[in-house]
Formats: C-alpha cells, structure tokens, sequence
C-alpha cells in the first residue's frame, strides 16, 4: 500500500467513527426523554399531580409527554435537529428551573447540574447539526 492508500483508509476510518459517534450521541441524549415521556403516560396522575404541587399546571403534562417522546424520536433519526435540540434545550433548562432548584437538597442541585448539561449537548447539536446518518442530511442531498 502506498501512502495515499493509507491515508484515505485512515481518514475513512475517523469519518466511519464520527458518524456513529454523532448517532450515538443523539440516541443517549433522547433516549432520557424518551424513557421520561413514556413513564409519565404510565404515572399520569402522580405526574400532574406533581405539576401541580409546584405551581404548574396538570393541563400542561400532555405538552409535556409529547415534547419529550416526539423531540426524542425527531433527534434519534435527526429531523429538524437544530429545531428541535434548540427548543429541547430551553425545556431542559426551564425544567431544572421549575423543578430541581431547590439547591438545600443535594439531589435536586445535582438535577439541576444535569438538566444544565444536557442543555449543554443540545446546544453542541444546534451547532454541529445532526450528522451524515440522519433525516436532515438526506433532505439536503
């Protein structure tokens, strides 16, 4: 093999491990929201309930579960990916707002930690785009 050769093979290889890196991504940030959408159909009643212990209101889950169940499966298969990990973004922070800022308990700060860094690799997603293995990028061919 001449150099050329291996460089293409080498730069084919990263580009191959990019790829999935950028799916993999995406599939670990939605799946959380995916898996919370679905669990609150199960618990509807808790769930509002809890809503509304905290000021928001019940009539708001259905918005909720649909942001989190449809937002997961549209950054999955990288639909409208900026769109949607912007507004998923915003719902993580404004979550972390409402629900975990109670910082004297340890576990909701780290809640709130967590629903800042998820903000954090939606926000890398607005910027970078989904990736060739998507829905967006076979739009643009």
């Amino acid at each position: 093999m001449n150099t050329a050769t291996i460089n293409r093979t080498a730069e084919t290889s990263a580009s191959t491990l990019q790829n999935f890196a950028e799916l993999a991504g995406r599939v670990l940030l939605a799946a959380l929201f995916l898996i919370s959408g679905v669990g609150k159909i199960g618990a509807y009643a808790a769930t509002a309930d809890y809503m509304a212990a905290l000021g928001v209101p019940g009539a708001l889950l259905p918005l909720v579960i649909a942001t989190e169940v449809l937002g997961a499966v549209a950054i999955v298969v990288g639909w409208k990916t900026r769109i949607v990990a912007f507004l998923l973004a915003g719902f993580a922070m404004l979550s972390a707002i409402v629900f975990h800022s109670n910082f004297a308990d340890q576990i909701q700060m780290v809640m709130f930690l967590k629903n800042l860094s998820i903000a954090g690799g939606f926000l890398l997603l607005v910027a970078s785009g989904a990736g060739p293995l998507s829905l967006d990028r076979r739009a643009s061919k």
